[in-house]
């Protein structure tokens, strides 16, 4: 792999993956997600030994409950708080790479349950990098926060990866938290001055709002959409004026691959923050979302339910790409449409087809 003027020379493509990631031991936490599933495909046919470390899926309908069959992947049903008990599962597996995806995911259930955010999202953190210090090999850790960790002024900002941490709302205030967690542990632990001694290598990555096929959670915003359309009822839009970074799920996955992999040579390059997301001119309001999605779908109506009492929720959030983009030679490869269409297609398919259809759409991005 080569470095040319602080750029990755490489495209991040199935064989890039297997050059990177075959018969590597991978460790994924909160991998019965919606992100973590699609993580585990992509390693699947990257060859990959695959530890996965999480609760069970929220929905029985759920995309990890579709590959689990297919993907060779020792899972382990735990909690992320059990500090012990993740320490005992990291040191006994000695993985190369650790992808930290478990979370409290949702802005407003965050609301209902503000401490558990809390906990789930820094204290879980805390305990997974104190399982690292204790690793005798060299690993790659990539914690995945949010584009939401930002104090967000809502006023066009492109937000970079070292403008002001902040959050409204508990998730963002537990996720902006988290980073700070990440960057005690380098600075305290995984310092990059002294790789070559402790061998460890700590990032971060901040991505936009995902979209994607097999997402069912409730209160997000495809779920909502997939939901009523199958039921020929009106989509509810709770803001439908708000500007976010969409992006489709595998955009963002490349980017924390290729971050990992790039994270190990040089180290001390690429052990910091990166934001992966849209390109400036691609991020589009809610009810732009809901329109291309319905008109993919083939019919359809919204309606604005703005005027209900409701939580906090951002009305404007972009980010800046710009170091992903020169230092990784990462990119977004979809627009906001093409996205959009990826993920309505995969929810148009049958049920017995969608893990198939999940395997067609990692293949046919990287191709």
């Amino acid at each position: 792999m080569a470095i040319e003027s602080g750029k990755m020379a490489y495209v991040v493509n199935i064989q890039f993956l297997k050059d990177n990631f075959q018969n590597k031991k991978i460790f994924i936490t909160g991998h019965t997600g919606f992100k973590g599933s699609w993580l585990m495909a992509c390693l699947h046919l990257a060859g990959a030994k695959i530890k996965g470390y999480s609760l069970e899926p929220d929905q029985p309908e759920s995309l990890f409950s579709l590959l689990n069959n297919v993907i060779n992947c020792d899972s382990v049903i735990a909690d992320i708080r059990n500090r012990e008990k993740l320490r005992e599962e990291i040191l006994s597996f000695e993985p190369d790479f650790i992808f930290h995806l478990a979370a409290q995911p949702l802005v407003r259930r965050s609301y209902e349950i503000p401490a558990e955010t809390f906990d789930v999202n820094v204290t879980g953190t805390a305990n997974l990098l104190e399982a690292v210090i204790g690793l005798k090999n060299a690993c790659t850790t990539v914690v995945i926060t949010t584009d939401k960790v930002y104090k967000n002024i809502e006023d066009h900002t492109l937000y970079k990866e070292d403008d002001t941490l902040g959050g409204y709302d508990p998730y963002s205030a537990s996720k902006a938290c988290t980073e700070l967690v990440v960057d005690s542990y380098r600075n305290s632990f995984f310092n990059p001055a002294d790789c070559n001694n402790h061998r460890k290598v700590l990032t971060s990555a901040r991505a936009g709002n995902v979209i994607g096929g097999g997402d069912w959670n409730n209160d997000r915003i495809i779920p909502d959409i997939i939901r009523s359309l199958s039921d020929n009822k009106t989509i509810q839009i709770r803001n439908p004026s708000s500007i976010r970074p969409w992006q489709f799920v595998l955009e963002p996955l490349a980017g924390y691959l290729q971050l990992a992999v790039a994270s190990k040579s040089p180290p001390k390059q690429f052990n910091y923050a990166y934001n992966f997301g849209p390109y400036p001119d691609d991020h589009i309001t809610v009810k732009e979302l809901v329109e291309i999605a319905i008109d993919k779908w083939g019919n359809g109506s919204w309606k604005d339910t703005s005027s209900c009492k409701q939580p906090h929720e951002a009305g404007l959030l972009k980010l800046d790409i710009t170091k992903a983009i020169n230092e990784l030679s990462w990119k977004p490869k979809l627009n906001a449409a093409q996205a959009i269409e990826w993920t309505v297609n995969w929810y148009k398919q049958k049920s017995e087809d969608q893990m198939e259809y999940t395997f067609h759409q990692v293949n046919q991005y990287f191709s």
